[in-house]
Parts: C-alpha cells; structure tokens; sequence
C-alpha cells in the first residue's frame, strides 16, 4: 500500500520540478523555472560553482602567489608591500632601489627579534625569476616551486593561476563584444527582412570569408601585440556564427500575435525588438555563451602556442605549451598546463550542456510527464 505524500514533500516536487505552484502559491517565474532546472543537472551546476570559485580565487591571485609578503613588521613600523613600494633602505638595505623580498639579506631582517614579514603561500609573481635555485631551469617541482619552472626560472604555479586569470577575463570581455555585435545585427536582419535581410547576409558572406589568421600574421607585424589587439581583432569575426541563430530566431517572432498586437498599439520598431521580441530570442544566445567562452580561451591559447598572442611576459596557457613543447624533459610543464586547459575546458562543455537543457522547453516536458524522472 502506498503511502500518501506529505504536504511538505508535495510542495518539495513542486518546487523542484516544473510542476504547478500549490494553491495559495507565487506562481514561479520562468527564469526561477530555469534555474531550478539547471540546478537539477548536478555536473552543470557543481561545475558553474568549481569554475566560479576558481575564478574568483585566479582574481585574487596577489593573495595566493606573490613574490611581495603581505604585512610586513619592521622597528615596531607596519608595512603593506602588495599596496605600495618601498625602498631597500627601508629595510636596513644599502640601495634605493625597490626591495627583493625574496633575498636573503631582506629575509634575515625580517626574522630579526620584534619583526616579521607574511608572505602568500606560493612566494613567487607570474614574472619573479628564481635566482636563487639550485638547480638549472626548468626545474622539477619541489617545495619552493610546487609545478617547478620554466626555461627562464619562473613559477609554473605562478603563471597557471595568472594565465588562468588572463584567459577568462579575455574570454569575458570577446564573448560580451561578439554577444552584442552578433544581437544587434541578427535582430536588424531578422526582424525588418527584406532588402536589409538580403543585404546584410551578402556583407557577413563577403566578410567571413576573409581569412582571419592571415589578418591577425600581418597585424601582429605591424603592431606590437597584446590583449588590445586581440580583441579587436577576433571581435571583428567573432559575432558572425551567432547573428545567423538571432536572425532566425527574429525572423520567426515578428510573426506571432503578440508582435502584431504590440504594431497594433502604435509601438516603434525599436520598442517591439527591445520589449517583446529579443527577450523571446535569447535562448540561443544564452545558451552559447559558455561555448563562446570556451572558444575564446583556445583561440587566445593558440594564438599564444603560435607566437602571435600576448607579449611576454605576460602570463599565458599557449605560452606554457610552447614551452612544454621546446622542452620535452621538462614534462610538469607540458602536465599541469594540458590539465589546467583541459579541466577549464570541460567545466564550460558541462555548463553549456546543462545550460541548454535547462532552456529546452522539449526536454522540460518530457521530463514532466515523465514524473520529474
């Protein structure tokens, strides 16, 4: 005999499925239904939570790894290296130059009686050179370097939590930029047809077939590179694969009843795209984000193995595997970059798959008449 479900357990599936709210119940809003489908995909939403926190840890990376000690107590003086520059002479030193708190003489001052110094865990920036190794470069991992080194004596450690920091944050800003370029041109096309629709196509055919790799040779010859340039670059590209999804998406909503209703009412143009069409059309948008995201990290990762990304020495994944690559003894270099890579990778795939389920209205059916199974 079955036993009867609790109110509790009732109003529990209610809230976890897309089942209706009880009497007397807010109705759920879709984006609440959404999310709370998404949170139903456990690897989608354990990897949003893994890369987040990843992300905000990479962003405070001068925490983590540094070669400056956070609080420094000298003659009864606190000093904040991670905030301001001091000179050696501060420190008892002989030179007016900036303090090596990595030296040994700067180190033994500190450990004198009524001073200290508190130093990140990793004790080295992306570009500090460890000259006082007493190996040669690169250098397996030990206790003082935890990923060991590169050719040039620095941290591998260092430069993965910094690389990893460049990487998303340049992933961020070209999603955002190709994200709003691919919009507005899908929803001019696809919402005025026409002559506009046909023109605009023949310009995106005329424009991506220009060859990208070679524009971004030749302008990495003439100017200096850097993230900048990058961007500029790549974004000039980067909008086109999902125009064609907002332009489809346009191009069925501007014929529905609520689109006439809204003409009806003497709405603009522009008031029906923003108020009632493009919020209809964003599921293809939202849903590629992660994956943009995930291209835009190869992209500049390749472009950095190739030679043609950001300047040294700033800190950079493809940088990390050219070097792997130039040096194949040295194999924890090629590792914990293939890893890294590899590990961010599949957090953005999950989230994808999980993003787009959860935007699926086929697959949040089935799942309803299935009893939430």
């Amino acid at each position: 005999m079955n036993r009867a479900a609790s109110p509790e357990s009732s109003r529990r599936a209610a809230n976890g499925s897309d089942a209706q709210p009880l009497r007397g119940e807010a109705p759920i809003s879709p984006g609440r239904r959404v999310w709370l489908r998404f949170r139903r995909n456990r690897l989608g939403y354990w990897s949003l939570i893994v890369f987040v926190a990843a992300f905000v840890i990479s962003l405070a990376g001068p925490l983590w790894s540094n070669d400056k000690p956070l609080v420094v107590r000298y003659q009864g003086h606190f000093y904040f290296p991670l905030v301001k520059t001091y000179a050696e002479t501060t420190f008892g030193g002989d030179f007016p130059t900036p303090a090596d708190y990595l030296d040994p003489f700067v180190r033994d001052r500190f450990s004198a009686p009524g001073n200290f110094a508190i130093y990140p865990p990793n004790h080295y920036y992306y570009d500090t050179l460890n000259y006082f190794s007493k190996g040669s470069n690169p250098a397996p991992p030990s206790r003082e370097n935890w990923l060991g080194t590169d050719d040039r004596g620095r941290d591998v450690f260092a430069r993965l939590l910094y690389g990893f920091r460049v990487s998303v944050l340049f992933a961020l800003v070209l999603t955002a930029i190709g994200t709003v370029l691919g919009v507005v041109a899908g929803a001019v096309q696809g919402y005025f047809g026409g002559r506009i629709d046909i023109t605009g196509q023949r310009l995106i055919e005329i424009w991506s077939a220009l060859p990208e790799l070679y524009l971004l040779i030749i302008f990495a010859s003439i100017f200096e590179p850097s993230l900048i340039l990058l961007i500029i670059l790549l974004s000039l590209f980067g909008w086109i694969g999902l125009s064609d999804y907002v332009r489809a998406e346009f191009l069925r909503n501007r014929t529905q009843d609520y689109v006439r209703a809204a003409r009806a009412m003497g709405l603009s143009n522009w008031q029906i795209i923003w108020r009632h069409v493009l919020p209809n059309s964003l599921t293809p948008v939202i849903t590629f984000l992660p994956f943009r995201m995930s291209g835009a990290i190869l992209a500049l990762t390749s472009l950095d193995f190739l030679g043609l990304g950001v300047p040294s020495p700033t800190p950079s994944l493809g940088e990390l595997l050219a070097q792997g690559k130039a040096n194949l003894d040295a194999w924890w270099i090629s590792l914990s970059t293939f890893g890294v890579l590899v590990a961010t990778l599949l957090l953005l795939t999950f989230m994808g798959d999980a993003l787009r389920n959860a935007l699926d209205t086929r697959i949040a059916d089935a799942v309803k008449a299935g009893g939430g199974q």
